[in-house]
């Protein structure tokens, strides 16, 4: 399957809705109101096929806001690598302190589709984050 915003935003929302519930379902912070600003991109390339990224936002909306923004940075990176596909291995959101929120996933970069439920396809996902204004690396 390939991901786009429409499709990260009900991905985002279930992510939203696990993230918003501490241990015992405790419910902790939720994302605040005010200005979203994207505040940072971090890449750490793994090996050559497998990548780290960490983004950072203030004020986002829902943690759809952190999804999408982490997806369009991967999106980006993959096609600076050279490759066409990136498989999400994993995703963490969290809130770092009042306000700010951060998205660490890792991905697989290949030429080929992967396969799996969180496949992006980067160029179709790059030009979905241009039209929305969500920023790539």
């Amino acid at each position: 399957m390939t991901l786009t915003l429409s499709k990260l935003t009900s991905i985002g929302l279930a992510l939203g809705l696990l993230s918003a519930c501490g241990p015992e379902g405790q419910e902790v912070s939720k994302p605040t109101t005010g200005t979203l600003e994207y505040i940072k991109v971090d890449t750490r390339l793994m090996s050559p096929e497998l990548v780290n990224m960490v983004v950072t936002l203030r004020n986002p909306r829902t943690p759809t806001d952190v999804v999408a923004y982490v997806e369009c940075a991967a999106a980006q990176y993959t096609l600076i690598r050279g490759f066409g596909f990136a498989g999400r291995v994993k995703l963490d959101v969290a809130e770092e302190k009042s306000g700010v929120w951060a998205g660490n996933a890792i991905y697989t970069l290949s030429n080929a589709h992967p396969g799996g439920r969180h496949t992006i396809d980067a160029e179709v996902t790059v030009e979905d984050c241009t039209a929305n204004n969500v920023p790539t690396v």
